[in-house]
């Protein structure tokens, strides 16, 4: 297995992983009534394009085997930036889904993680690579980057999602509360 940084033509593969690792529930909501879901994959496709994005191509590192074929994916980045980073979220979600969020209620909004930690957002496994150890890699290479910044990592886990929870737990991860997410409640985890 070979992890590598994303590139631009990486994309549609990150957006595939966010819509997964979210889940058709929030999916569903971010969508609301008058988008569909490829307008949801659509929207996050073209955030994975850009540098300045939460979930660029950037913050993303794809495992894949000796012969270049995707296994899974992971996005994660320094939480001091997330203010930063997802504001071309919301902007992309007030043009292509007609949110219409203000500025003000931009900087309102909750954020998922918190300046004084490395933040794992998405974390997904292709299904024919499941069980073979590609979580496990892709996380541990996540904690050598916020090893790196001298941030623990942090991540969200829905609450339901008990199979993650226990892979989290198994690596190092501590439940350290809950946070809403989206509509959502979920588990708050970090790795010291």
């Amino acid at each position: 297995m070979i992890i590598k940084t994303a590139n631009p033509q990486d994309a549609s593969l990150i957006a595939d992983a966010i819509l997964e690792a979210i889940g058709l529930a929030i999916t569903t909501g971010l969508a609301g009534e008058n988008n569909s879901q490829k307008d949801v994959h659509d929207l996050f496709e073209r955030l994975a394009e850009r540098t300045d994005s939460q979930y660029s191509y950037l913050n993303t590192r794809i495992a894949q085997t000796d012969d270049g074929v995707p296994m899974g994916v992971c996005v994660s980045y320094d939480g001091a930036d997330l203010k930063r980073l997802r504001r071309p979220f919301f902007h992309e979600a007030n043009t292509t889904l007609g949110w219409g969020l203000s500025e003000e209620k931009i900087e309102e909004l909750p954020g998922e993680t918190e300046p004084d930690e490395f933040y794992l957002d998405t974390l997904m496994v292709l299904p024919q690579f499941r069980g073979q150890g590609v979580a496990k890699a892709l996380i541990a290479d996540a904690k050598c980057k916020a090893d790196a910044v001298g941030k623990p990592l942090g991540l969200l886990c829905d609450t339901d999602n008990l199979r993650a929870f226990k892979l989290y737990e198994s690596v190092g991860f501590e439940k350290v509360g809950l946070r809403p997410f989206a509509g959502h409640l979920m588990n708050h985890m970090v790795w010291e």
